[in-house]
């Protein structure tokens, strides 16, 4: 494993993407370490998860907003996150928007998972906006994080089929096991320095990371 390729997580909730990039690194199938864990939940899941693991892990109390950090809030996320030195920032169910000075620090090294094939169906609830709107196919898609609303360039995209039966809950399990296989093998490659871009294309080196690096069935 190249540990010199370090990985910082930030999540809201019960932490299952982080699990699933946890486990694949354990696994020797990423070439890099989790340096650390934040979340603006005390009680979220993915800290726990994290502490089982002995992985670093800190609740940063998020501020007075709702939706995004306050300025003291981010100020201390960046620290945490430039302390740590890591080269990679993974949101896994982070559920603020990212502003200001976080994303200047970080320009270009944050990445997101978001459960539909963007642009269709951004912001909260996306798998429910699916359902609702009548669609045959969602699915997930792995982006570049900047100042806008899950609309950042694409890195790669997961398609998921809409059936007739399909409620809410079941539809999010199956997007849900579709993130857990993408997820890792965008932070494979990004590890691996295979991805560019150029504008708002996302280029992938020829490499035996996956077979079709855009669109994954």
């Amino acid at each position: 494993m190249n540990s010199s390729f370090r990985i910082g997580v930030v999540g809201s909730g019960k932490g299952s993407n982080f699990v699933a990039l946890a486990d694949a690194i354990a696994a020797g199938k990423i070439p890099a370490e989790i340096a650390v864990v934040l979340s603006d939940v005390e009680s979220a899941g993915i800290l726990a998860h994290a502490r089982d693991r002995k992985i670093p892990a800190q609740f940063i109390p998020p501020g007075k907003f709702r939706t995004k950090l306050d300025e003291e809030a981010e100020r201390a996320f960046v620290s945490a996150l430039q302390s740590a030195k890591v080269d990679l920032i993974v949101l896994a169910g982070f559920m603020r928007v990212l502003k200001g000075d976080f994303l200047r620090a970080f320009a270009g090294h944050i990445v997101n998972i978001h459960p539909s094939l963007l642009p269709s169906f951004p912001g909260l609830e996306a798998w429910k906006q699916a359902l609702d709107h009548g669609v045959k196919v969602t699915g997930c898609t792995v982006h570049f994080v900047d100042a806008g609303v899950d609309a950042g360039p694409i890195i790669a995209q997961q398609t998921v089929p809409v059936f007739e039966n399909d409620t809410p809950e079941s539809l999010h399990r199956r997007i849900h096991a579709a993130e857990h296989e993408l997820y890792p093998q965008c932070v494979v490659a990004l590890a691996r320095g295979e991805i560019s871009v150029a504008g708002r294309r996302v280029i992938w080196k020829k490499s035996q990371t996956c077979s079709n690096p855009y669109i994954f069935t």
